[in-house]
């Protein structure tokens, strides 16, 4: 029987979105938001194109040493983020167990963040693209509330709403505390329990 996999240190960042700018301001953006707010705090000042991913390579300082990462965002849509994700994982010798995806969540109050080691896909279609593309559920999880749609407004249409106003401000927030939960995964890695 094969030996469970583990967390371990973080090699890949990768926030789930849908490029263009008529999806900025959505909540289904919010790991692009996330890893936009990680990347300003470390100074990146350059994305490059590669294998149909925005890439920027970081240094992390973490009690081992510093370690090279990889911040990605994905450039297809949504629903095939794993394809251009999991070519770069190859190419970069990047296993499952090092990737942290961070994404957003509907059964999370919006605002709220957690961290967790592999588990469900809960009908999201970036999380189900990359486990299919890597064949495995087993990576590790930044997700960002933004809590379910009021009435009988849809997921989809939830997810894809501009938001305006507080709902945006309260957004950026939200986006900031994910980059500090990233941060201290880097660390400290995702904790199991």
């Amino acid at each position: 029987m094969p030996k469970a996999a583990t967390p371990q240190p973080v090699r890949i960042v990768c926030g789930l979105g849908n490029p263009g700018s008529e999806y900025a301001c959505t909540r289904h953006n919010a790991g692009f938001a996330a890893v936009d707010a990680l990347a300003a705090r470390l100074g990146v000042r350059y994305w490059k194109e590669q294998l149909g991913c925005l890439v920027a390579t970081v240094s992390v300082r973490t009690p081992e040493g510093p370690r090279e990462v990889l911040l990605v965002k994905p450039q297809s849509y949504m629903n095939t983020s794993g394809g251009p994700l999991s070519k770069l994982m190859r190419q970069a010798k990047v296993t499952p167990a090092e990737l942290l995806v961070v994404h957003d969540e509907v059964d999370l109050p919006a605002g709220e963040v957690r961290a967790k080691w592999s588990g469900g896909l809960n009908a999201h279609n970036g999380l189900r693209s990359i486990a299919d593309k890597l064949g495995t559920r087993d990576f590790q999880r930044v997700r960002m509330g933004i809590g379910r749609p009021p009435g009988k407004m849809s997921v989809a249409d939830w997810a894809l709403k501009q938001m305006k106003g507080a709902a945006a401000d309260e957004f950026e927030v939200t986006a900031q505390v994910a980059a500090d939960l990233v941060e201290s995964c880097l660390d400290k890695g995702v904790p199991l329990a």
